[in-house]
């Protein structure tokens, strides 16, 4: 087989592999809420790329010092946000260790993990954003909204300390 005809059978394989993914599209429906970065459309769970928020049963401080439900706050928040926002599109972009789909979603045109990061119901999670939603969590941070008004951990720290007890 010459190089030339080889390139071409290597070029229309790698084509036909990866066609079924660029031709998915966007995932697009009613989304209800799992927790403060995941959520479902048409039976499928979506992990919002990029950020991380507290866990359901994660207890945080609020500006007064008083132990509140910080993960069920991002909860309510983002499913207040999402029904005043409908529909919501995803785009994959992985599959997490529990292969859900890991994915960039938007609502009227927003993308939603910068807008839970921006009003301080999640944070960037470096690991996996390289640092694309930093701007917003400086913002939330210095404006002093929801977690950084007072103390919390970051949820990957939380979800460390419970996995070790």
């Amino acid at each position: 087989m010459t190089t030339r005809l080889f390139h071409c059978v290597l070029l229309s394989a790698a084509v036909i592999a990866v066609a079924p993914v660029a031709n998915a599209g966007p995932l697009v429906g009613a989304a209800s809420v799992v927790d403060g970065d995941t959520i479902e459309i048409h039976g499928t769970r979506i992990r919002f790329n990029g950020i991380d928020a507290p866990e359901s049963a994660q207890l945080c401080l609020d500006a007064v010092g008083k132990k509140y439900r910080c993960g069920q706050k991002a909860s309510l928040a983002l499913a207040d946000f999402l029904e005043a926002h409908r529909p919501t599109s995803c785009i994959e972009v992985d599959r997490d260790q529990f292969r859900r789909m890991v994915a960039v979603c938007t609502a009227a045109g927003i993308d939603i993990g910068e807008w839970m990061v921006r009003k301080g119901f999640a944070v960037d999670w470096p690991k996996y954003s390289a640092g694309f939603y930093s701007k917003a969590e400086t913002e939330a941070r210095t404006a002093k909204r929801g977690l950084w008004a007072g103390s919390f951990d970051r949820p990957w720290e939380w979800r460390k300390q419970m996995s070790v007890q």
